[in-house]
């Protein structure tokens, strides 16, 4: 069976339609060192089942989470997702559904999409929220955007204490976009001086709370400095379940508030998909990116609903559009907002209190243990560890045993001098067995 119909002739056929001289010219923006050289060390060819074996034995050497003592966290968290979730976003009208493309036909997309956006919204204490993101890294990037756009400026300042990933999505979207970033260096300890990399020149503060290492702040005072400045404060957050135990980040004055949902109603999946979140200040809502589902009236006077606001590229002419991310993740924020139903706001206060009690059991366990050393003064369900021996090398001895530690600083900043400290996160899911058998196996291998 032929996989790749088309021949040499065909291709020079496409690449002159196109006006490039060579297939490398169609990867000219990708930069060189990001691109393979040489074909992937793999068969070139294989039986079905072949594959199916093959792929079958290297996923059995994977520990599944459920299956282990699990504390690993640094923006993607094990929680509990009652099977309610589950099943009702099995249902038929919502797993086929999809981009509501002819809205007033589309009524239950809507009505679902409008209670997500007043959720999320309420959470984030802001006025306005938008129908959900690809992620909380490309929420962080679209958000920057849009203060360029507000404050007619383009330079960005990053705290030293967000998520590297989420600082590398911004800075790749500045690069594509002509912006500038200042990217403090790694916080581990929240002692950056942010007020005093702001100046007039600064379109927009990009902050998260509780940060990378699990820090907690306050944003006020941040947020008055970029507003003297004319520049915008964006809050970030990447555990979501920390806003039921923590002040909101607009009643500490953020004018953006972006994150990751996927602690409510979605599993880590081995990263995706996942589920953004994205508010604002009414005034602003103009240029927020994605699309906003309203509630109004019929003729008959019922209530409906409709898609109020579509700045997409898909809907509108390409130059006029806010964001060029083209779809949503509907089905996840449908389960987003089945569990935070489920919960409701006391319920989220409770799970809050249960996953910030576990994670002081576990620092005043692992804090016992000798040359281990707990950096925070403040955190939430995470915080961060300073080893005596490298933190990556623990880690692989600890799962060696099933026990899944935390995520080594030095894999996400490599060559940055952080090679002993160990981010760790304990939810409402780890027990006292789990997290007695971390502190004995630490110890063990110290």
């Amino acid at each position: 069976m032929r996989y790749l119909p088309l021949d040499d002739a065909d291709r020079r056929l496409m690449l002159n339609k196109i006006g490039v001289a060579d297939v490398d010219a169609l990867f000219a923006a990708i930069p060189e060192d990001k691109r393979l050289t040489a074909p992937l060390d793999l068969p070139r060819r294989a039986s079905e089942m072949t594959v199916e074996r093959r792929l079958g034995r290297m996923a059995a050497r994977n520990i599944a989470a459920g299956s282990a003592p699990f504390f690993l966290g640094a923006g993607a968290y094990r929680h509990h997702v009652p099977a309610s979730v589950d099943h009702l976003i099995q249902r038929s009208e919502f797993l086929t559904s999809y981009t509501p493309y002819q809205p007033e036909i589309s009524q239950g997309t809507l009505h679902a999409l409008f209670e997500f956006q007043t959720q999320v919204a309420t959470l984030a204490g802001m006025e306005v929220a938008n129908a959900s993101m690809y992620d909380g890294s490309t929420a962080c990037g679209e958000a920057m955007l849009m203060a360029h756009r507000l404050t007619r400026r383009n330079n960005a300042v990053l705290s030293g204490g967000l998520h590297p990933q989420y600082s590398d999505v911004a800075e790749t979207l500045a690069k594509m976009s002509g912006g500038l970033i200042e990217r403090l260096a790694p916080d581990p300890l929240a002692r950056e001086d942010l007020i005093a990399a702001i100046d007039d020149k600064t379109s927009c503060v990009i902050v998260q709370n509780p940060d990378f290492f699990g820090h907690i702040r306050d944003l006020s005072d941040i947020a008055a400095a970029a507003h003297a400045k004319g520049a915008l404060l964006i809050a970030v957050f990447t555990e979501v379940v920390s806003l039921g135990a923590l002040r909101s980040p607009g009643s500490m004055g953020a004018d953006i508030v972006v994150g990751e949902g996927q602690s409510l109603g979605n599993a880590l999946s081995y990263g995706g998909p996942y589920v953004g979140l994205f508010a604002t200040h009414m005034k602003h809502v103009r240029q927020m990116p994605g699309r906003l589902a309203g509630e109004t009236v019929d003729a008959d006077g019922r209530r409906g609903f409709v898609l109020t606001l579509s700045t997409r590229e898909q809907h509108i002419r390409r130059e006029k559009a806010t964001s060029n991310i083209c779809t949503n993740s509907g089905l996840c924020a449908l389960a987003f907002s089945i569990h935070m139903t489920l919960l409701g706001g006391a319920g989220l206060q409770r799970l809050a209190r249960v996953n910030h009690a576990n994670a002081c059991d576990l620092a005043s366990r692992l804090a016992r243990i000798p040359g281990v050393e707990v950096i925070n003064e403040t955190f939430f369900n995470e915080f961060t560890l300073r080893l005596p021996h490298a933190a990556a090398e623990i880690v692989e001895a600890l799962a060696q045993q099933g026990i899944i530690v935390g995520l080594p600083v030095s894999r996400l900043l490599p060559g940055a001098g952080l090679d002993d400290l160990l981010v760790v996160a304990s939810t409402e899911i780890n027990s006292d067995d789990d997290r007695a058998a971390f502190a004995a196996a630490l110890a063990k291998a110290l």
